[in-house]
C-alpha cells in the first residue's frame, strides 16, 4: 500500500441493496455525509458481524478508526479529529439542534420500529442476515426484536400505546423539517451539512427499503420537497443505473475502477473485511498467515452460532416467542 492509500478513508458498511449503496439506516448518512465533503474514500462492506454496533465506521491505513458507536458516531468523531467537517458556524445553532434532534431520536426510532416491529421483518433480514445460515439469522432476528422493544419501552400492555407515539412524533418530525427545508436542497446557507446527511440518510433508506406497505413510508411521501431532496442526491452523488452497489463512476467499487480488499487494521472483531458487492475474479495464490487465521475465525464464529441456536432451540421447545429472555449487551445489537 502506498503513502496515498495509507491516508485514504475507507467506509467499512453493511451491504449494498434495494437501490441502494448500503442498505443499512446507520450507514447511510455517513455515506452521504462523506459524498457531501468531497474527500476521495474507498468503500467495503462487512458481512462478519451483522449485529454489531460498531457499524459502520472509517478507518485508514495508519490505523485510525472511527467508530459508530462512541464519540457520538462516525460523522461526529470525523467533525472532532478534524478531517470532515461541514458544520462550521451552524452546530450551535438552536434550530439546527433541534432538528438534528428530531431525526436522531424521533425519526431513528420510527425507523427502528418498522424494521423490527411495524413490518413481516422483510427488509431487516435482507440487510443484516441474508448472507448467514437460516437458523442462525433466524436467531439473530429475534433476538434483535427483543432488544428493540427494550430499547423503545415497548411491552404488552403498552404496545398499541407506543406505536402510535412513535408515528405521531415521526410525522411531526416530518411535518417541522419540511417546513424548514422549503423549496431549497438544503437547511443552511445553501450549503450540504451533517444535518443534510442525517435526513437523506433517513428518507433514501425510508423510501428504498421499507415496503411499499410502510406507515412511516406512506407519511414520508406526503413531504414532496424531502422525496425530491433524495432523488436530487441520487441524481448528483450516485450513479442509479448501478443498481447492485449504487455507485457513480468515480467511485472504489464502480465498474472500471481500481479497488483492492484490505484487512482492516482496526480492532472491529480483530479480523478482516474482505467482501465487495462484485469480486473480480483472481489468480489463485497462497494463502498468507493472516488469510489462514481469519478464515479459521470465521469458521469458529458459525459454529458457535450453530451451537448456541441448536441450545436455544432445544430450551423453548421449537417456539418462536419472541419475548423471550435474551442477552441485552449493547455490543450485540444494531439499531434502525
Amino acid at each position: 500500500m502506498d503513502e496515498q492509500e495509507g491516508k485514504m478513508l475507507t467506509l467499512v458498511a453493511r451491504k449494498a441493496c434495494f437501490g441502494l449503496p448500503t442498505a443499512c439506516p446507520s450507514c447511510l448518512p455517513v455515506y452521504v455525509f462523506l459524498k457531501f465533503t468531497g474527500i476521495p474514500f474507498l468503500f467495503n462492506y462487512n458481512l462478519a458481524y451483522p449485529d454489531s454496533v460498531q457499524i459502520p465506521y472509517v478507518e485508514t491505513g495508519e490505523c485510525y478508526v472511527a467508530y459508530n458507536n462512541e464519540n457520538g458516531g462516525v460523522i461526529d468523531t470525523l467533525k472532532q479529529d478534524g478531517i470532515a467537517d461541514l458544520d462550521s458556524g451552524l452546530d450551535a445553532i438552536p434550530e439546527w439542534i433541534s432538528m438534528k434532534a428530531m431525526i436522531t431520536s424521533w425519526l431513528a426510532d420510527a425507523v427502528m420500529y418498522e424494521l423490527w416491529m411495524g413490518s413481516d421483518g422483510t427488509s431487516a433480514r435482507k440487510i443484516y442476515y441474508s448472507d448467514l445460515p437460516w437458523p442462525i439469522s433466524k436467531f439473530l432476528y429475534y433476538k434483535q426484536v427483543t432488544i428493540a422493544k427494550q430499547l423503545l419501552g415497548i411491552t404488552k400492555e403498552n404496545a398499541d400505546q407506543r406505536e402510535k407515539e412513535i408515528y405521531r412524533k415521526a410525522t411531526k418530525a416530518y411535518e417541522a423539517l419540511s417546513a424548514r427545508l422549503g423549496e431549497d436542497l438544503y437547511f443552511f446557507e445553501s450549503r450540504p451539512t451533517s444535518l443534510d446527511a442525517l435526513l437523506l440518510g433517513h428518507v433514501l433508506f425510508t423510501l428504498h427499503a421499507l415496503p411499499e406497505t410502510s406507515d412511516l413510508r406512506s407519511k414520508l411521501l406526503s413531504h414532496t420537497n424531502l422525496v425530491k431532496s433524495a432523488d436530487c442526491f441520487m441524481s448528483n452523488y450516485v450513479n442509479t443505473s448501478n443498481s447492485t452497489s449504487g455507485l457513480q463512476s468515480g467511485d472504489p467499487l464502480s465498474s472500471g475502477s481500481e479497488f483492492q480488499s484490505y484487512q482492516s487494521t482496526s480492532k472491529f472483531g480483530g479480523g478482516s473485511s474482505n467482501w465487495r458487492s462484485n469480486p473480480r475474479s483472481k489468480p489463485k495464490r497462497e494463502k498468507t498467515e493472516e488469510e489462514k487465521t481469519f478464515r479459521r475465525r470465521a469458521k469458529y464464529f458459525l459454529v458457535t452460532q450453530l451451537a448456541a441456536v441448536l441450545i436455544f432451540l432445544s430450551l423453548i421447545g421449537g417456539s418462536e416467542n419472541v419475548d423471550m429472555e435474551l442477552d441485552n449487551d449493547d455490543d450485540g445489537s444494531i439499531y434502525g
